[in-house]
């Protein structure tokens, strides 16, 4: 997109609103009740559409079911009514500036002047002039246009329908409050307890929960103490925070539980690396206190540990080996699920997301992450010795462009219109001195991989690549053959089937790969290898011709994720039949490529990887996904929730075109072009030229006889 952990039991792997409905974990769940984690959804899925909107609580309900808390945070409007709003400012997520122009004013908060338009000054007849937005501008604004009004607490309860769904009101700012004669207390006490049956009451000031909870004793509703920065000052106490933390048995006194930055157990240091968790979740457990995190969003970068996989980050948190917390705060309350359990994973380039691509690392790691398919793309070096790299341009994943060697750069239009310095041009004696250097597809947008790792691991031979993947299933791809072959003597696909004669190839399962039919039909004479053909453009549609003609040289099809949900500004649009039509033929068909990172998927995914690949899994019936994070799409496929049905919300792929259809007219980005369809003339190409007439190096060149998988 331009704009993604073996546990025993049924649920525990995917959602943290599955994790509501599990069994738990072997040996029970290690919440202060033993009862399955809490999913609080902040604002509703403020992660998409505007927070406290009805659209984000509609949202939540409908992916993550009945079992799930609605977080919102209350502000007093002038008339002494409760209205759900992220902040005590209205003017950064709503248009309030625009309803009413120049009514800013300037109010003492927290003791520190400060402006904008504030609820006290509106009733909420005033307030219905007035529509929320999106408040985080990281996020899209596409529903920004729609004309959400802002929801009193009274609306938010009357969306709840179940009676397993909760409400958590957020009391932020009472002391504010108090200071323009408003009581957050009466407006407590006003709720109609059968209509708005309040599970939880929060705050990070002490005496107002001392307070508040007096009136409350009677009732089944819960007390949470919100912890802030460790460094801020508790307004009763006159302590900071984190002193408060060591006196726990005075929190006892006044509530229930705690609410907590996920630094306060799981910190990290300054280059974004988890230390040791803290004995916070295990210390407020012996307390009879419980535990709720908060901060755990999908869209922002978090600890490198979790490969940019949030339900990792999560599961950290509610599967630990001596703890969980009993409730998570989220903006994505849905980290998915589902899965079924014959989708191949494939890698792309090993465990790429953490490693340098193509290393003995990357691959090392992928097979101990449960991958099945272990790919090598094969380069040639000049003196003819093939061996595994993401590109056939050394400057895209090593550090050649920093050594003396960078003066071997050159143009070639056949391979590309920028520069390179490519991997013929080097010997592999050259090569192998070259450090690699981690992938960062999405530097653009400041998101980095694994510092600690981008210059680890060792670039390997072809022969290399099949001893350290004896026994497994593998992937070796072929591009640039026929330009090799021609103009650089180099005949890759003699080299290939050479090292895998010599290899003992009865020990692997093998794939070949390659956007060239010419290339496959090689295979198809001198192997009986599975071979697998690449389409290298987005397309719509197959012509049936085309299709026949692919099953005379191919055993399966890799096709893009856009081939199947087309999308605009990072909105699926609509889906192709593309998956169905090969299928239909016989054709299995893997589709690439699924990365963690959450600017790779588009919106409708919610920020999460494993949504995305549900979807597919699921919704498409894809027989294999290429991936860069082996580990998250192995946790994804080990979920064994499918096996008990497919009715929950958090279950269904996505629907492609919701959320676009939700985007007002004036916000509406154009529809993407139709797509292209499979032609023969697509498919069908000449056999690839012989080598030139010099001397081939040893080994090289020379077609070896024809051998078995």
């Amino acid at each position: 997109m331009a704009i993604s952990r073996v546990l025993a039991i049924l649920i525990l792997q995917y959602s943290l609103v599955a994790l509501v409905s599990s069994a738990g974990p072997r040996g029970g769940w290690k919440t202060l009740q033993g009862s399955p984690p809490l999913v609080i959804a902040r604002g509703g899925f403020s992660g998409i559409f505007p927070d406290s909107s009805s659209l984000a609580y509609s949202l939540t309900l409908d992916t993550c079911g009945p079992n799930v808390t609605l977080w919102c945070d209350v502000q007093l409007t002038k008339d002494g009514v409760g209205i759900c709003f992220p902040e005590l400012k209205l003017d950064n997520a709503s248009d309030i500036s625009i309803a009413y122009p120049g009514k800013a004013k300037d109010y003492l908060v927290n003791e520190v002047s400060t402006r904008g338009w504030f609820s006290v000054d509106y009733n909420l007849a005033e307030l219905a002039n007035v529509s929320v937005v999106q408040g985080v501008y990281s996020r899209t604004n596409k529903f920004d246009g729609n004309k959400l009004p802002i929801r009193s607490v009274e609306d938010v309860a009357k969306l709840i329908k179940s009676p397993s769904t909760g409400l958590w009101l957020n009391i932020q700012h009472d002391s504010f409050f108090k200071q323009q004669n408003l009581s957050v207390e009466n407006f407590l006490q006003s709720l109609p307890a059968k209509s708005v049956p309040v599970n939880y009451i929060s705050s990070p000031d002490v005496d107002f929960l001392r307070r508040v909870k007096s009136s409350f004793s009677s009732g089944p509703t819960g007390f949470i103490f919100r912890f802030l920065e460790q460094s801020k000052l508790e307004p009763t106490t006159n302590q900071t925070y984190g002193e408060l933390l060591k006196n726990l048995m005075l929190i006892k006194t006044f509530a229930s539980g705690i609410l907590v930055p996920k630094g306060y157990i799981w910190p990290v240091d300054s280059g974004l690396y988890l230390q040791p968790h803290t004995p916070l979740v295990t210390d407020a457990h012996r307390e009879g206190l419980q535990v709720f995190v908060s901060d755990l969003t999908n869209d922002v970068p978090f600890s490198y540990n979790f490969s940019y996989d949030p339900l990792a980050e999560c599961l950290s948190f509610i599967d630990g080996d001596d703890f969980s917390v009993d409730g998570v705060l989220s903006d994505f309350p849905v980290t998915p699920s589902a899965a079924i359990m014959d989708t191949l994973v494939i890698t792309k380039y090993g465990a790429s997301g953490d490693n340098p691509a193509c290393t003995d690392l990357a691959y090392n790691q992928a097979k101990s992450d449960g991958a099945d398919v272990l790919d090598c793309p094969v380069q040639m070096s000049k003196d003819g010795i093939p061996f595994c790299l993401s590109s056939i341009d050394l400057s895209e994943s090593t550090t050649v462009a920093d050594t003396q060697l960078k003066n071997r750069a050159t143009t070639i239009p056949e391979i590309k219109y920028r520069s390179g310095i490519y991997t013929f041009s080097l010997t592999w004696d050259e090569i192998k001195t070259l450090t690699p250097s981690i992938l960062n597809p999405y530097e653009k947008y400041i998101l980095s991989r694994n510092p600690k790792s981008k210059n680890l691991g060792k670039l390997i031979t072809l022969s290399d690549f099949l001893s350290l993947t004896e026994g497994s299933r593998i992937l070796i791809s072929i591009e640039n053959a026929a330009y090799l072959a021609e103009k650089q003597n180099l005949r890759v696909t003699d080299a290939v089937l050479d090292a895998l004669q010599k290899a003992k190839p009865r020990s692997h399962k093998v794939m070949i790969q390659s956007t060239h039919s010419s290339v496959l039909k090689i295979f198809k004479d001198k192997s009986k290898f599975e071979r697998v053909y690449k389409v290298d453009e987005n397309i719509g549609g197959a012509a049936d011709s085309a299709i026949e003609d692919i099953k005379t040289f191919a055993d399966a099809v890799v096709i893009g994720k856009a081939s199947v949900f087309p999308e605009s500004s990072a909105f699926l649009v609509n889906f192709t039949n593309i998956v169905a039509r090969l299928k239909s033929f016989k054709l299995p068909v893997f589709v690439e490529t699924f990365s963690n990172e959450f600017v790779s998927q588009a919106w409708d995914y919610y920020s999460d990887p494993s949504i995305e690949i549900n979807s597919f899994v699921i919704g498409t019936k894809v027989n294999g996904i290429i991936t860069d994070f082996p580990k998250t799409a192995n946790r994804y496929r080990r979920n064994l929730c499918l096996k008990h049905g497919n009715e929950a919300p958090y279950m269904s792929p996505i629907e492609p075109g919701k959320l676009f259809k939700q985007i007002s007219n004036l916000y509406l980005p154009p529809l993407p072009p139709p797509l292209p369809i499979l032609t023969d003339s697509n498919v069908t190409e000449a056999p690839l030229p012989g080598v030139s007439g010099r001397v081939p190096t040893p080994g090289v060149g020379v077609a070896p006889a024809p051998i078995t998988a």
